[in-house]
C-alpha cells in the first residue's frame, strides 16, 4: 500500500499558501464566501448540501447566503426536483467576483514562486492537474 504522507504534506502546504494569500491580498471577505462560490462553480446546490460541502453550520450558511444574495453574488431559485425547496446558484456578478479574487491570489502568491525554474513549474502544473482531477472525482462521489 502506498503512503499518503506526500498528499498530507501537500494539503498542509496548500493550507499555508491559503493563509499567506489571504494576508497578501488584504481581502477581508470571509473565506467561506470564496469557498461557497467555488463549490457553486460545479452547479447549483441546496442550502444544506452547500453547508456540508463548505463545512459550516446550516444556520451559518443561511446567514452567508442571505448576505451573498443581497450583494448579488448568488441567487435562490425553486428546486426543479422539489418545489418546496430552493437551490443556490452563482450569478454572473458572483462568477466575476470569484475570478477577480483568483487574480488577487495569483498576484499575492507570485513573489513566492518567481524564481522557480521551468522544470519545477512543469512539476507544479502536473501536480495541479492530478489534484484537480482527484478532487473533482471525490466531490462528485461525495454528493
Amino acid at each position: 500500500m502506498r503512503s499518503t504522507s506526500d498528499i498530507v504534506r501537500i494539503v498542509s502546504a496548500a493550507s499555508a499558501l491559503g493563509r499567506i494569500a489571504a494576508v497578501g491580498t488584504r481581502n477581508e471577505t470571509p473565506a467561506a464566501q470564496w469557498r461557497t462560490l467555488t463549490i457553486l462553480g460545479g452547479g447549483a446546490q441546496r442550502l444544506g448540501e452547500l453547508a456540508r460541502l463548505s463545512r459550516v453550520t446550516q444556520p451559518g450558511m443561511t446567514r452567508l447566503i442571505g448576505t451573498m444574495v443581497a450583494d448579488g453574488l448568488v441567487a435562490r431559485t425553486p428546486d426543479p426536483a422539489d418545489s418546496r425547496a430552493t437551490v443556490i446558484s452563482t450569478t454572473e456578478a458572483g462568477a466575476q467576483a470569484l475570478e477577480a479574487w483568483k487574480a488577487q491570489l495569483n498576484e499575492a502568491l507570485q513573489p513566492y514562486f518567481a524564481d522557480l525554474p521551468e522544470e519545477d513549474w512543469a512539476v507544479l502544473t502536473r501536480a495541479a492537474e492530478i489534484l484537480s482531477a482527484a478532487t473533482v472525482q471525490t466531490e462528485e462521489h461525495d454528493q
